[in-house]
């Protein structure tokens, strides 16, 4: 009944190969448009918006430290993904190298950022969706435009918009991973295309002026703005959930991770920069929910409104995709492993997916953007993020002690170092964000602990695997 019981990693690479197993249909090329899908979104749309306000131009320096810190991380996934192509992501290789304890702990964290995620996305969608049908003369009414209390004296009662998103999303997931990824790739080529017509367009109204002072707020204006921003960078991670699913896992692994954050990196940058360019950054208050429309007509070129729209839309939309399935695989993952009830990892028998867990957590996560005003999720959301790179970076170090001689795919390089760098970046960046974050991710882990030690511990199919053991 150790806590720190581990699975060793040819258990779980078998485990993958034994009963009805998931389809592989993903490529390298599906893997970095995957990664792109869930991070080019509401952080490129939305939060550059506020961001510039706290910032000011510093805002792009705010985007290299976040990616600083998503690079050192993302190392470290690839040298995992492609040493334990397994569904789960770290929640896996926390299992592997610290043992069931801290998997559990991880794996519950990773949940709440998934589950949020995807609630706090389909809110952000709803209002460019209806910002989008009012341009063309249709408006929903209000009780049904937003949840309630969610619009100061203006009485709400659920987000429609948001709720039939992410339950159309769901009937996605639940009908199989071929799909999903046609309708991912289809729909990350078209917003990439919004964004670099952005950039394109944009560039040549860029007044250097409006870049002094760089930093109106100093450094400490472009670190919390880092934690900030953060969350724009969500979703590379979810890259290695797709393991199972991946025709090359050991090569296309690592390759999906590092191209998917490299791209998105240059586009957050590129575009943070050409926006407080063209707007100062005073005039983005009041208006931090479409900053890149307000960029546009300050350039006078009111005409492509539509399309940022449009590409603010697909973006949003993808990242929900790639959010529910990576959240969808972790509960598969977890499931399997007898920390959570077995019926989780049941897999269709024409699909071949987790139909079931699929359509319950689609569900669930379709309600609270539905019912439940989201103002503060980006921060809960980023402290589960960082958190999972912390242990994923720890994670590392172990394997590389532990196992030494371990056959890697890829291995993350100046190890140590890139590790140790990864968890400084990533708790510094857990340091500034607010009070109230910290109490509610406590919480959460409390909730997380009664259900481990009531039910999870037990059920563990290491604990089954003991205690006949001892039987016998």
């Amino acid at each position: 009944m150790s806590l720190f019981r581990k699975k060793s990693i040819p258990d779980l690479i078998k485990s993958t190969q034994q009963g009805r197993t998931l389809r592989k249909e993903l490529t390298a090329w599906d893997l970095t448009l995957l990664g792109i899908g869930a991070i080019i979104g509401t952080g490129i749309f939305v939060l550059t918006g506020e961001g510039a306000i706290q910032a000011g131009p510093g805002l792009t320096l705010s985007f290299v430290i976040a990616g600083l810190a998503c690079v050192f991380a993302a190392l470290s996934y690839a040298e995992f993904a492609s040493t334990v192509p397994v569904s789960g992501s770290v929640y896996t290789y926390s299992y592997a190298t610290m043992g069931e304890f801290w998997a559990w702990i991880i794996g519950w964290d990773l949940i709440l950022e998934y589950l949020l995620a995807v609630s706090a996305v389909s809110t952000g969608w709803s209002g460019y969706f209806q910002s989008l049908l009012e341009g063309v003369g249709v408006k929903l009414p209000t009780a049904l435009s937003a949840a309630p209390g969610a619009i100061d004296k203006t009485t709400t009662y659920f987000n429609l918009p948001a709720f039939l998103i992410v339950m159309l999303i769901t009937f996605l997931l639940a009908r199989g991973i071929r799909e999903s990824k046609r309708v991912n790739n289809v729909m990350v080529i078209m917003k990439v295309a919004v964004v670099l017509a952005f950039i394109i367009v944009g560039v040549g109204y860029v007044k250097p002026a409006n870049w002094q002072p760089f930093a109106p707020f100093g450094w400490d204006g472009i670190f919390n703005v880092a934690a900030l921003v953060f969350f724009a960078y969500l979703g590379f991670d979810a890259v290695s959930t797709a393991a199972e699913e991946t025709r090359n896992p050991d090569r296309d692994l690592p390759r999906g991770i590092l191209y998917s954050l490299g791209i998105c990196t240059l586009l957050y940058v590129v575009v943070s920069g050409i926006m407080t360019g063209i707007v100062p950054y005073q005039q983005f208050k009041g208006h931090e929910d479409h900053p890149v429309a307000l960029a546009l007509q300050m350039a006078g070129q009111n005409w492509f409104a539509g399309f940022i729209s449009l590409g603010a839309i697909l973006g949003m939309t993808t990242v929900m995709l790639v959010m529910l399935y990576g959240q969808t695989r972790i509960i598969f993952a977890m499931s399997r492993d007898g920390l959570l009830p077995k019926w989780f990892s049941n897999v269709h028998e024409k699909y071949r997916t987790p139909f079931g867990a699929t359509w319950i957590l689609g569900t669930v996560s379709a309600l609270i953007g539905a019912l439940v005003p989201l103002d503060k999720i980006a921060q809960l959301v980023n402290m589960g993020t960082l958190a999972a790179f912390v242990m994923i970076s720890i994670g590392v170090i172990v394997l590389r002690k532990t196992q030494p001689d371990l056959p890697r795919a890829f291995r993350c390089p100046a190890v140590p170092l890139i590790p140790i760098l990864a968890i400084l970046f990533c708790v510094f960046l857990m340091t500034r964000l607010t009070q109230l974050t910290w109490i509610a991710f406590t919480i959460w882990l409390a909730i997380g602990l009664t259900i481990y030690f009531t039910y999870s511990r037990r059920h563990s199919s290491l604990n089954t695997q003991t205690t006949i053991h001892l039987d016998q």
